[in-house]
């Protein structure tokens, strides 16, 4: 059995979940706002990222930054640390991460990768 959908018990899964994450010092609300941040060198468009007010817009105004050089070798990279960072520093999270014991987690993201799925258990 598998997780392939990040709503209903599973929406704290989600990137778009509420929680703090930090990147280069900064403070952001949520995975995505940071991923998105993450994706330029430009501190004004990082602070509007930051300030975003949902990840969906975070998610938007991320489409239009400008992207940093090494972005295609470095973006898995800052990802899994993202994903460490959530599910580390808040037990509750942590928790119910480890609640899906076995099962498999497929997020539906094409990160360009066989299998196109990233190892969220490993922040476990």
């Amino acid at each position: 059995m598998c997780i392939t959908r990040f709503s209903g018990n599973y929406a704290f899964l989600s990137n778009f979940w509420h929680c703090k994450i930090i990147f280069e010092g900064i403070e952001f609300p949520s995975v995505e706002h940071a991923f998105q941040a993450a994706k330029t060198s430009h501190p004004n468009e990082r602070e509007m990222l930051r300030l975003a007010a949902t990840p969906v817009k975070a998610k938007r105004i991320g489409r239009k930054v400008t992207l940093r050089h090494d972005w295609e070798k470095v973006k898995i990279e800052i990802m899994h640390g993202f994903l460490v960072q959530k599910f580390t520093q808040d037990e509750t999270l942590r928790e119910m991460l480890l609640a899906t014991d076995d099962l498999e987690i497929i997020e539906g993201n094409n990160w360009g990768l066989e299998g196109d799925n990233l190892p969220i258990k490993v922040a476990a």
